[in-house]
């Protein structure tokens, strides 16, 4: 798996503006962004300059706006952010992780269910 770089959460909430729609101008980032946050605009402009800076997302001009796209999709960062905090917490191992999960976690019956329903079709597509 090739390694991405490591993005803070503030840098992560910018991807998720931009994962769910793209290309977006500076100005429309700015707009989403300050709706779910308490950002001015410069904070914005360097959290996109940091993020082009480490590859994560891109850009085009277009006259004097810029159009800001990720250069990496979401699957793949949570991939890797999910295979990272696997190890680091739970040695590697599934189990344990899923274990601490379920007796630490209020969960309904339809979330128990659904997490039977993804165990068992793993188990039957024989997928390892």
């Amino acid at each position: 798996m090739e390694k991405l770089p490591q993005i803070s959460e503030a840098e992560y909430e910018i991807m998720i503006i931009l994962w769910t729609e793209y290309p977006l101008s500076t100005n429309e980032v700015c707009d989403r962004a300050q709706k779910s946050h308490n950002w001015n605009q410069k904070t914005i402009h360097t959290l996109l300059s940091r993020l082009t800076a480490k590859h994560v997302l891109s850009y085009e001009q277009r006259g004097r706006m810029y159009y800001y796209y990720p250069l990496i999709s979401q699957k793949k960062y949570l991939e890797q952010e999910n295979h990272l905090f696997l190890n680091r917490f739970y040695n590697g191992k599934i189990a344990p992780m899923l274990s601490s999960l379920l007796s630490d976690t209020k969960l309904t019956d339809t979330e128990l269910k659904d997490l039977y329903d993804i165990i068992n079709s793993k188990i039957k597509s024989g997928d390892s």
